[in-house]
């Protein structure tokens, strides 16, 4: 007699498909909360399914036959935004921002919707976060004011389809998706279930009628995006919103795109007006004025963009027994291994002295591309001989001393001269001792005579 088949588990997580005979509050797989839901039983595979032999237009054909043109792309009318989006939005395409708090996610759709009501198109901005007078508030600070800008305030997701089926937009935008709720999935506003039916509508309804859908997508406490993972997978493109709430300035990254590159960066700066776009960075993180000890430029890439960064470096002497080693903008870990480098390999003498290493514009940087310039600036600042102004440096420090080549060395180069550097150290150098021997000759020649201080002082 054959053995039963065993019933199948009745409930299920919705996140990792973890499967148990009876309800869990905590999944035991993948250790989430309320993702734990009552299976539906399958007693057939093909049972209740009728197969539909798709029309012409519908029909499978041969790859080879298919068209090469891409996607008609249509302009946000924000540069910087349609940068990181790969030359506009897709119509139909389904786009998921995230960010923290307050970073600008909403100031920023907000000058979307303004700039492509401007351009002809009927835009729905739904907002589930605030009413109607806060977001007609901000559109006023902001400039934001346009007859083809439709406004409304819904929590319901039956009633925002409502709206779209009443304006008839070119382009909705939703804020944000963990606010609004579906009568047809259980649990509150939030909840995985409800995530999941929300975007799953929403990116089915900007298929149908090929309407472009942007949606503002929570983080939790680590910086990803809440709700459940299928959420990332139902868009075509998620893009983050990021900065420090301490500067104005603000970077947009896409970390999915189906119709467009993931390495684009666009920069925002945040005004009392609004947002404005960035278009060329590199005044943001470099000073001006005469040449002073302690700076060197560095050309950091961040996404496919090259921004030349200052840094900036003090060395004092040590105020008491343990000298301070203070950064800002840069890996405290990083500068501890340039600090032995320089010490053991440069015979600069920096263990009885406090090291404060900065970088201007309060970007961050994490590539080791930036040692070298690291290293300059707080040899510089060690001993009191500045780094002319037409000098950039780029390169990877190893613990031998080495100068290793970094990534992208054509497009920093070709940044660094357009910005009027005519001096670049990297690689080519072979090891800081020569970098710092070059930057002697440079600022040589550069200042023929020196004082006699900063003679007698000994350089690098």
């Amino acid at each position: 007699m054959a053995a039963k088949r065993p019933a199948p588990a009745p409930f299920r997580c919705t996140e990792c498909g973890w499967t148990t005979s009876k309800w869990a509050g905590r999944c035991g797989e993948c250790q989430q909360w309320g993702t734990v839901v009552e299976a539906v039983a399958q007693t057939g595979v093909m049972r209740g399914f009728t197969a539909v032999v798709p029309n012409s237009e519908r029909a499978a054909r041969p790859i080879t036959q298919l068209s090469t043109l891409d996607s008609p792309r249509r302009p946000t009318g924000v540069g910087e935004f349609d940068r990181v989006l790969g030359g506009g939005i897709v119509p139909g395409a389904a786009v998921l921002l995230s960010g923290e708090p307050g970073v600008g996610k909403s100031t920023l759709l907000l000058e979307v919707a303004a700039r492509a009501a401007r351009d002809g198109y009927r835009v729905l901005y739904v907002s589930a976060e605030e009413s109607t007078a806060q977001v007609r508030l901000r559109a006023e600070r902001t400039g934001a004011l346009h007859d083809e800008l439709y406004i409304a305030s819904e929590t319901d997701l039956a009633t925002l389809i409502g709206h779209v089926d009443e304006v008839k937009p070119g382009l909705l935008i939703v804020d944000s998706v963990q606010t609004v709720s579906s009568a047809l999935s259980e649990g509150l506003a939030g909840h995985p279930s409800q995530v999941r039916e929300v975007a799953a509508t929403l990116v089915r309804v900007a298929k149908e009628r090929a309407m472009p859908v942007l949606i503002v997508g929570h983080v939790t406490k680590d910086g990803s995006i809440a709700g459940p993972r299928l959420l990332e997978h139902l868009v075509d493109v998620v893009c983050h919103f990021e900065g420090d709430r301490q500067t104005s300035l603000r970077f947009v990254r896409a970390l999915k795109n189906r119709f467009g590159p993931t390495d684009e960066v666009g920069c925002f700066e945040m005004t009392g007006d609004g947002i404005a776009e960035v278009t060329d960075p590199s005044s943001l993180f470099l000073s001006t004025g005469t040449p002073v000890s302690g700076t060197c430029v560095a050309v950091a890439l961040e996404g496919k963009r090259a921004l030349p960064v200052e840094i900036q470096a003090l060395v004092v002497p040590a105020s008491g027994p343990n000298p301070r080693r203070v950064v800002n903008g840069v890996e405290s870990s990083r500068v501890a291994m340039i600090l032995a480098v320089l010490e053991r390999r440069a015979r600069l003498r920096l263990s009885e002295r406090d090291v404060y290493v900065s970088t201007v514009g309060g970007v961050r940087l994490t590539e080791p591309a930036t040692d070298l310039a690291i290293a300059l600036a707080i040899a510089s600042a060690a001993t009191d001989q500045p780094v002319p102004h037409k000098v950039a440096a780029f390169g990877e420090l190893s613990l031998t001393g080495e100068i290793r080549a970094v990534t992208q060395l054509a497009q920093r180069r070709a940044e660094a001269t357009r910005l009027g550097y005519e001096e670049i150290v990297d690689s080519s150098i072979l090891d800081v001792t020569n970098a710092l021997m070059l930057l002697q000759v440079i600022a040589r020649q550069a200042d023929p005579e020196p004082p006699a201080a900063v003679t007698g002082r000994g350089a690098f």
